[in-house]
This record gives structure tokens, sequence and C-alpha cells, in this order.
């Protein structure tokens, strides 16, 4: 490893970052709090939505070509394509290639055609987890000392201690989006063959678009189905202590996140088996075989019957949970930017 130099302190002056990204869950939630972490850089079009076009690259020429620095970054996947300024790109998975409901043809296009010589012109990729560093170098033949994890932190927020959210009744918590692979649908149709005298509830971030709601509305569980919409971040930390569980059947992920805050709130997760969760978790969760309908169910009945559910595993899981530090991160994207941009 390349020893890093240490500099005064504005170190980074004259690195261009963009913004764009930064909001408040997944590759948001990892820009805005690596951005905080760079007071120094210029932040590009901060609080502006990202609208993804082919036009974007040339945006970004622009303004490179507009602010001259002497290092670009983005902590989102759309690195600039032409420029002669050394840059470095986050890529948090390869979901638009993996996953098939994400794919597209101009999907694969922007991947194959634009991302990838893009990345062997990167002076240094970031990415969150060792499963998705292994996804990129094996999609990309880059040199493997030039994909680096950052990870992910969990914000001081998600702590055992602070109200709870109390709705007068025992609930599983989902937290995500309700894209294919993170398999709402089918957490649905398990805890739709749970027994309903448990008085067990499952809510779940977010609103179920009509296909969803309808079927809900045919299995005949919108009675002990509870959609909170889109959350306030400071409400989420409360939502996740009230609740026995945090339930997470992802088919794929770059990381995870919210399984990474159950266990900073010590409440109990059950997961699907899959590779980034065992590497983010170890062995601190329950496991189950991603779409084992029959496992689900009977974990779900099990969590109705059983208040103390997952109490041998909550120290263990927390302690790991500390591990994951924004400030980590943070310290990790600054002593890669400083190597790279010396």
């Amino acid at each position: 490893m390349t020893e890093i130099p240490i500099r005064e302190k504005g170190e980074l002056q004259g690195v261009l970052c963009d913004g764009r990204w930064s909001g408040a869950h997944g590759i948001g939630r990892f820009s805005s709090e690596v951005l905080s972490g760079l007071p120094e850089a210029r932040i590009l079009e901060k609080g502006k939505s990202l609208l993804l076009s082919p036009l974007d690259p040339l945006w970004i020429e622009w303004q490179i070509a507009r602010y001259r620095p002497r290092l670009y970054f983005t902590p989102g996947f759309n690195p600039p394509f032409y420029t002669r300024c050394p840059f470095v790109v986050t890529v948090h998975d390869l979901i638009h290639l993996k996953v098939p409901e994400e794919k597209s043809l101009w999907k694969e296009a922007y991947y194959g055609a634009l991302l990838r010589p893009a990345l062997r012109r990167a002076q240094a990729v970031l990415t969150v987890s060792e499963f998705s560093r292994q996804e990129i170098l094996e999609w990309s033949g880059l040199d493997p000392d030039r994909v680096r994890v950052s990870g992910c932190g969990v914000s001081d927020a998600f702590v055992p201690e602070g109200p709870r959210w109390d709705p007068g009744y025992p609930y599983c918590l989902y937290v995500g989006n309700h894209k294919p692979h993170k398999n709402v649908h089918f957490l649905l149709k398990a805890f739709s063959r749970t027994d309903s005298r448990s008085g067990l509830r499952l809510v779940l971030t977010g609103m179920p678009d009509p296909p969803l709601s309808a079927w809900i509305a045919k299995n005949r569980i919108a009675h002990r189905t509870i959609f909170l919409g889109q959350v306030a971040e400071k409400q989420l930390p409360e939502i996740y202590r009230g609740a026995r569980a945090l339930v997470f059947p992802s088919r794929y992920e770059g990381f995870g996140l919210p399984v990474l805050e159950a266990m900073a709130c010590k409440v109990p997760v059950i997961a699907s088996r899959i590779p980034v969760i065992e590497e983010v978790a170890g062995n601190t969760v329950h496991f189950l075989p991603v779409e084992d309908l029959d496992a689900w169910t009977v974990i779900l009945d099990h969590v109705s019957k059983d208040p103390s559910f997952g109490e041998k595993r909550i120290l263990e899981a927390f302690g790991r949970s500390r591990y994951y530090s924004w400030d980590r991160v943070r310290q990790t994207v600054r002593d890669v930017l400083r190597l790279v941009g010396i």
C-alpha cells in the first residue's frame, strides 16, 4: 500500500464533487455523509435531484472545464467520459446488470460502452462492500488495487436508547423501496399465510402501487399491513426501536443499510441469505433461504408468538454495527482522494 502523505488542513482544495446524488436513503445517504466530510471541496448542484440522461456527461465536462479542478469525484456511477482531469468514481453495485427486472438495452449500453471504459481511465473506483468490489473486478477487468471498499456507516441517531414507536400492536418492519429485487410482494405472500389471530402487523415504508394494492385487498390482509409512505429521517430510529424485527427479503444488494440500522438499534433482523448481508452482518442475524415461502411464513409466525424473539443475538449484532461508522467511511474516501490527487 502506498503511503498517503499528510497535508495541512484544506488538503482537498481544488477537488470538485457532484453533489446531485445527495439525499436521505441509499446512494443519497452515502453522498450526503461523504460530502459532509469534504468541507474544502467544491460541491456541484448540492441539494438538486439527479436526473441521469445521455446529456449528463456533457454537463459534467462543462463543469470541469468551468472550474478546472485538480480532481473530480462523484459519489455515484456517473463519471466524466472524455475529460483529461483525474477523477474518482463510486459504483455501489451492478444491479442494472445482475437483476433481470432492472436490465434494459439502454443500461447495458451505458455500462458496457461508457461506464466500463471510464472506470479503466479513473484514478480509483470506490464501492461499498467487498461483494460489490468482486463483482466490479470480474466485470471490468480492473487492477484489484484500483478498486477500494469505503463501506457504509450508520448515523448516530440509530441507537437503542430513545423513543419507541407504539401504534398499539406488535409489528415487523420493512424499510426500503419496492423495486422487484427487494421482494416486497414475496414478503406479503409469506405474511398472508401467518396466523391472523396473533395481532402481528407488517409495517412497510413507502406506498404500494395499484397492482400490489389490489393483491393485498384480494388476499384480505389490508387490515394487517400498514404502509407509512415517505418516512422522515428523524422518525425512522423510533420506528426501528418499536419493531419486533426488521424483515429484509431482498434478492440483491450492494450493501443493505437497513440491516445495519436495525442492528445499531438492537432490533433483531430476519434477512435473505445473500452474500453481502452475510458480509455486513456475519452470523448475528436470522438468515433464511431466498424466496423460501414456508421458511419465511414459519419465522413470521414465530415472531408473532414470541415477544423476546432474537434477543440472544442483538448484543453481538449491536457490537458489530459499531464498526460501521460514517467517520470511518469519510476518512477512507479522503485518504483515496488525497492519494490520487497529489
